[in-house]
């Protein structure tokens, strides 16, 4: 306290530099932050920093590896280094998100597969300038793409124009679009050349370049052609082609960074729950409200009702039940007295509470959490495309077969010999440009992810539809995915001389003053069997164990069991009774009346009515189901004996679910998590397969792959299927896209020339390479109707 109270007097005469990820650390000069490495910033400005300085840590862990790690390749910076947005922080690492080893200080893209580089920290506002541009390009020239396609479609039935002036125009309206919407392709294409790693980019970049040269050149000097070339009294062109590829191509870039920016979107919802300011207790007893970035170890803070729990601690006086379920995904309120262990971000439901500091900033668990789901999420690359697997070999396979063909028809063809080297070259390259072995795999996902949405199941990602059949382990979270996450009334059992009905009816008088989510339950119920509710009087909630008041002139007091020891109540008479129904997974209240033992009332979260099916469908598919709850172990047990359940881990914290998902993939399983609440999130990403229930948090459907919109783990059976059919499809797609270039390739190279004198002209390619396109596009339609 004396340490922030001579910080902030200090800050008024010199400027005084703080870390934002460790506020403790404070000087008089600029410098880099002894434990994290980061800028240090003046005082004042660490606000503007991600929150809690939670991207720091990952910075940190970044440099520690950097500096420990042989195996990371050295930073190859992909052309000149771009700006980095004014909000990241100095000393933020770009890497790709499909080759996590790929690291460098500065934007840029991935030499290995053109992707644009990311940054590891998460940043408060997001960066979406990549995204806005392309935006910008792609609507901006669009109407000039279907202009151009619309010319060479119809132009010569119009006759508005002679062809050679139509030529010229198509020329004039495809130049904005080849060099300013397709120069971001054409780079990523030559760094493929550049860094010695052929992909797509380089057929795409090769594709319309080699279409859109040769069409310059047929515009420029027809004469150079022969007579067999002109058609319509010109040299056929091919813009059309050039434009529509490259397109189509940015349109699927755009929708590409949008799905990828939600990556995100888990990190900045944990970040959007912790508290923005504390309440500090001063060494002189006075309290202020100060930035939680303020708040030091060791500090005393005051947690009003209503509030929420501002950074890890322990209860130094009061009590109050608090609300652990946005980061434990159990809905049952934690009591909290002197000496109890608090969790930042948690919400203090009913009384009063000091608490005394003891983790801050990335230290908290919160921030644990957040590190753990960025880690995960970075750790696991979109699966590999199994166009991608030969993508490098068909790139040098086709460059290798036009050089061959200009040469051997150059040097051997008849007159004029190069010049149809140039055209079947050309021939070659525009009827192996990529459109049906990229439209494989998308189309397939596109039919696929629509019919899932139809059964309530969203993808993220095809990654997640591929791999989604492969999965032998299924690990599901309790609450909320197995059950409906909402406590509802079991039952009453009356103690001598009271009837089950008198016990809920008292014990609903006394909760209607409650907010407590069983008090909830046990209400409802009542009034759902028309209990005449008598009003409470003298309503206390403040011990954290339970609850007092009068009704109908009776003292009562329900509550645990400390409740009944405080009140001197002697339980034992139904003990063996609440021992039963917590062995079933109900939480159990005691009920006093004037002293005397009433009764006990059993709430319960029930299961599902479709999870017992869900299971069955789920083992009949070869699964093997894992649950993983919070819980205790004792109810852990019960729901998973009732359910079948193959293994029952209870009791376990975000960081065991995680654990356990690392430990049985590298048992060699193919591992999918099921899960809804905020503690699940790490595991999710980290799972092959995160699947999200829908009726969960929206950290949880972030961080999964696959979200359940209706909360039917039957969904996952559904999911399974999808991802069968659609790989075969895919398959079927990628043969479709091979033969057609096995076939097409040879005969464009002249293959045929010496036995029949046939050439295939380039707009017999363009031709040949619509309808490969079209068989692709109609077998992925075949999905909409699959059963």
């Amino acid at each position: 306290m004396n340490h922030s109270r001579h910080g902030d007097a200090a800050s008024k005469e010199s400027t005084l530099f703080v870390c934002p990820m460790h506020p403790e650390i404070r000087q008089d000069q600029p410098g880099r932050c002894p434990k994290c490495q980061m800028h240090l910033v003046p005082k004042g400005q660490e606000q503007d920093q991600p929150a809690h300085g939670h991207g720091g840590r990952d910075a940190q862990a970044h440099h520690g590896h950097h500096h420990s790690s042989a195996h990371v390749p050295a930073q190859q910076p992909a052309a000149a280094p771009a700006a980095a947005p004014a909000d990241v922080p100095v000393g933020t690492i770009y890497t790709c998100p499909m080759h996590p080893e790929i690291r460098q200080d500065h934007p840029g893209s991935c030499p290995k597969c053109g992707m644009t580089l990311e940054p590891i920290i998460p940043l408060d506002e997001e960066d979406n300038s990549e995204l806005k541009d392309f935006q910008r390009r792609f609507w901006s020239t669009l109407p000039l793409t279907i202009i151009v396609a619309a010319m060479a479609m119809f132009g010569h039935r119009l006759g508005w124009f002679d062809m050679a002036t139509q030529s010229w125009l198509e020329l004039a309206l495809s130049l904005p679009v080849v060099f300013w919407t397709g120069w971001p392709f054409f780079v990523r294409g030559w760094q493929s050349f550049v860094h010695r790693s052929p992909n797509m980019w380089t057929l795409i970049s090769l594709g319309t370049a080699a279409a859109f040269v040769y069409s310059v050149v047929a515009t420029l000097a027809p004469g150079v052609f022969p007579d067999s070339f002109v058609s319509m009294g010109r040299v056929a062109v091919y813009f059309e082609a050039a434009v529509v590829i490259i397109s189509l191509t940015m349109l699927g870039q755009i929708l590409e960074l949008k799905a990828r920016s939600q990556t995100s979107a888990a990190i900045k919802s944990l970040l959007g729950l912790a508290p923005k300011t504390a309440r500090r207790i001063n060494a002189d007893g006075g309290e202020e409200d100060v930035p939680l970035n303020h708040v030091h170890v060791g500090d005393l803070l005051r947690v009003r009702p209503g509030e929420k729990i501002p950074v890890d601690g322990v209860v130094t006086e009061g009590r109050s039940a608090v609300d652990e379920s946005m980061l434990t995904g159990e809905p049952v309120p934690v009591t909290k007295r002197e000496g109890d262990k608090l969790i930042g971000a948690t919400l203090n439901t009913s009384g009063s509470l000091v608490m005394r500091s003891e983790k801050v900033g990335s230290a908290t668990m919160l921030a644990q959490i957040v590190q753990m789901v960025a880690t995960a999420q970075r750790s696991k690359a979109p699966m590999q495309r199994m166009a991608d697997v030969v993508a490098g070999k068909f790139v040098i396979a086709v460059v290798l077969v036009a050089i061959t063909t200009l040469l051997v028809w150059g040097f051997f063809g008849p007159e004029p010999s190069w010049v149809y080297g140039l055209i079947n070259a050309v021939a070659v390259l525009i009827i192996a440009c990529p459109c049906a072995l990229g439209l494989a795999t998308p189309m397939s996902v596109m039919v696929a992810t629509g019919r899932a949405a139809a059964q309530g199941v969203l993808f993220r990602d095809a990654g997640a539809i591929e791999k989604m059949r492969e999965v032998d382990t299924l690990i599901v979270d309790k609450t909320g995915t197995l059950t409906e996450g909402k406590p509802a009334f079991d039952q009453a059992i009356a103690a001598p001389g009271y009837t089950p009905e008198e016990v809920l009816r008292l014990a609903a008088s006394l909760d209607q003053g409650s907010e407590h989510p069983l008090a909830d339950a046990i209400v409802s119920a009542a009034r759902a069997q028309d209990l005449a509710l008598a009003k409470a009087e003298d309503f206390d909630s403040g011990s954290g164990i339970g609850v007092r008041g009068t009704v109908d002139g009776k003292r009562l007091a329900l509550g645990n069991t400390a409740l009944m020891e405080q009140e001197g109540v002697q339980v034992e008479a139904l003990r063996a009774d609440g021992e039963r129904l917590r062995g079933e997974g109900a939480s159990i209240m005691h009920l006093a009346v004037d002293g005397q033992f009433a009764g006990i009332l059993a709430v319960t979260d029930p299961i599902k009515p479709s999870t017992h099916e869900a299971i069955q469908h789920l083992h009949d598919s070869g699964l093997r189901i894992v649950m993983a709850t919070g819980d205790g172990l004792t109810t852990a047990r019960a729901v998973g004996a009732a359910l079948g359940i193959d293994e029952v881990h209870g009791e376990v914290k975000p960081a065991d679910k995680l654990a356990l998902v690392e430990k049985l993939q590298k048992d060699g399983h193919v591992v999918a998590m099921a899960g809804d609440g905020i503690n699940d999130a790490p595991a999710l990403a980290r799972a092959d397969v995160g699947v999200a229930m829908g009726t969960g948090t929206d950290v949880a459907m972030n961080s999964g792959q696959v979200t359940l919109v209706k909360g039917d783990l039957r969904g996952i059976a559904a999911s399974r299927q999808i991802s069968l059919d659609t790989v075969r499809n895919m398959r079927q797609n990628l043969m479709f896209a091979f033969i057609y270039n096995g076939i097409g390739v040879p005969i464009a190279a002249g293959l045929l020339y010496p036995f029949t004198g046939w050439l295939l002209s380039p707009m017999i390619a363009a031709l040949a390479m619509s309808l490969s396109s079209a068989s692709v596009i109609f077998n992925a339609l075949r999905l909409r109707g699959a059963k």
